[in-house]
């Protein structure tokens, strides 16, 4: 188990975070240790949970929707609870936070078109009231962590 995060973890985490597909070899090379010890790193790192998986990365314009957009929701009395429990299984969600501030909820979603995006807000307001932001381009991308 790890205690603490060293040096070479950090350069490890952001390495896998831009690339979690390069080999131990490549790995070791760019910080300084032989495969097995980066393998040993990963495994200590995977079984304290602070490495919890690898996903892949998914172009949603190239698989078909071409809207994404942030929601934020403002649920109405006695309805956070029920949306806590729908929201799980709304495939357009790719992340969903409860918040601090006048909203409850921040969700970024991947829509086909303008006419989904009025359907699935259909299906929010229900629970409160929602504002739609849509994003025109990726600034930061799932940037690599870095020591703090």
């Amino acid at each position: 188990m790890i205690d603490k995060i060293d040096d070479l973890n950090w350069r490890i985490l952001a390495i896998l975070q831009q690339n979690s597909r390069q080999s131990l070899v490549e790995i070791g090379k760019k910080v300084g240790l032989t495969p097995p010890a980066v393998a040993e790193r990963i495994k200590k790192m995977e079984d304290s949970g602070i490495l919890e998986g690898f996903k892949a990365k998914v172009s949603y314009a190239k698989a078909g929707y071409q809207l994404k957009a942030i929601i934020t929701l403002r649920a109405f009395m006695g309805k956070l609870k029920p949306f806590l429990e729908m929201v799980p299984g709304l495939p357009e969600v790719t992340n969903c936070y409860r918040i601090t501030g006048n909203e409850n909820i921040v969700m970024e979603v991947v829509l086909k078109d303008q006419g989904h995006l009025e359907e699935f807000i259909d299906q929010l307001i229900r629970y409160g009231e929602t504002r739609t932001h849509i994003i025109l381009s990726d600034v930061v991308s799932q940037a690599p962590i870095k020591q703090i």
